[in-house]
């Protein structure tokens, strides 16, 4: 299981996501590191200057409580014995290791620091010139609430930064996949309407050329299509009247006007194959449609005497198809079923839910095809080998192969280990 994204918009998505990640824990590091950390170390001195200056001149035991409240009333600083500390919150207060440290390093000997928190911070100390007094001290502006918005403002920044980038994205894949989508249609044989030209400018260029591409292959569809036309028109005319002088023939000419009648039909039959393989069905719309009751017209229509077409329906949902193209498909397939073999012909349906596929089979019991020449019998006027038989103008296959592109779908021979031919059309659900 591939757990990265492979189109360009989640790669892309992906990789601001990434970026902007290291750059908020950098600049959250780099915040610690040069602005609380500091902020931290002249607090930490502050507060060991403040100590100093508490026993300057100043003896434990002759210290006077007099003293110390008027100390207290000016500074808001206190000094108290432990029994009295304890009683004033010090039972309460967190002891800091690293902080109680820092403070021994400062104060020249070992210093315990204790902090409790209410309306203020109290830092409570321990100091090494008096270790059975606690230094009282208030500090404001320390309060936790004033580090929260930093995380905040950051999440933020992010969260906008990553949605920045997907709108950014999203607007340069957009018409990436109407493109996409574009060339899919015009590779069936559909050629839709000019791509609006938005984007960048090298999007913009893309979407020019494809479109002047697109319109490029319409013309020349539309000038095929005419010239076909044309051809089958002046065709047929003289064929017509060829047919009209060989019912004029004597009766003693009889088998002449057989041969000349039997190869009117099969001009006519190569003019119509012809016909079948440059149409695009621009008539024919994409429906939803039961794949059952399509196969068994079909096997109904090419049903013959003598010969058998064995279909048992299965359980298959609407997919959409365009009934007349996919009824000349297997119609096709089961002629051809039937020219070259002389038993019976077995039509299978299987449906993949899980790939969502659908996949119908034509097998017959002849001699079957040589595996190298089954790819190129799919190319335009090109025979089978002698074994299939040499007969037609070779489009058969290649008029099948083009329907079933047009459904997105795919169509495979396969030679049968009991003898025969498998054919097989697979078809998407969607």
């Amino acid at each position: 299981m591939k757990v990265l994204p492979r189109s360009a918009f989640g790669q892309t998505v992906l990789l601001i996501g990434f970026l902007l990640l290291i750059n908020q824990v950098v600049s959250y590091v780099s915040f610690i590191l040069y602005i609380i950390e500091p902020s931290q170390q002249q607090v930490n001195e502050l507060l060991a200057k403040q100590v100093r200056v508490v026993f300057i001149d100043i003896d434990d035991a002759k210290l006077s409580p007099v003293m110390a409240r008027e100390f207290h009333q000016q500074t808001g600083i206190g000094v108290y014995r432990e029994r009295d500390a304890l009683k004033l919150g010090l039972a309460d207060a967190v002891y800091y290791p690293f902080r109680s440290q820092q403070m021994s390093e400062l104060l020249g000997g070992e210093a315990e620091v204790r902090i409790s928190q209410s309306d203020e911070y109290l830092f409570w100390i321990r100091p090494p010139q008096a270790p059975n007094l606690w230094v009282m001290i208030p500090l404001t502006g320390l309060d936790d609430a004033n580090f929260s918005p930093l995380i905040f403002f950051l999440m933020i920044i992010g969260s906008l930064s990553v949605a920045g980038g997907w709108l950014f994205v999203r607007q340069i894949n957009r018409p990436l996949k109407a493109l996409q989508l574009a060339a899919e249609e015009v590779g069936r044989g559909k050629f839709p309407e000019p791509l609006k030209e938005e984007g960048t400018s090298e999007i913009v260029s893309v979407t020019q050329a494809f479109n002047h591409m697109s319109k490029g292959i319409k013309q020349l569809e539309d000038d095929r299509n005419l010239l076909m036309a044309g051809i089958s028109h002046d065709l047929r005319t003289p064929l017509t009247r060829i047919r009209l002088a060989a019912e004029m023939m004597s009766a003693d000419e009889d088998y002449l006007k057989a041969g000349i009648e039997t190869d009117i039909d099969d001009m006519n039959a190569i003019i119509d194959q012809f016909i079948d393989y440059i149409r695009n069905d621009s008539k024919d719309k994409s429906e939803l449609i039961d794949v059952n009751t399509l196969i068994t017209e079909v096997v109904h229509t090419e049903q013959r005497i003598g010969r058998n077409i064995i279909f048992n329906p299965t359980p298959c949902p609407l997919i959409p198809l365009y009934e007349v193209g996919m009824k000349r498909v297997l119609a096709n397939l089961l002629q051809n079923a039937l020219r070259y073999s002389d038993k019976d012909i077995e039509v299978i349906l299987n449906v993949d839910h899980q790939r969502k596929m659908v996949c119908f089979s034509v097998l017959d019991q002849g001699v079957g095809i040589d595996e190298e020449e089954m790819e190129r019998l799919f190319q335009p006027f090109t025979q089978g080998d002698i074994a299939r038989g040499g007969e037609g103008s070779g489009l058969g296959l290649a008029i099948i192969k083009k329907i079933v592109d047009m459904h997105g779908g795919q169509v495979v021979l396969s030679n049968r280990p009991e003898g025969g031919l498998r054919a097989r059309v697979i078809l998407p659900m969607q």
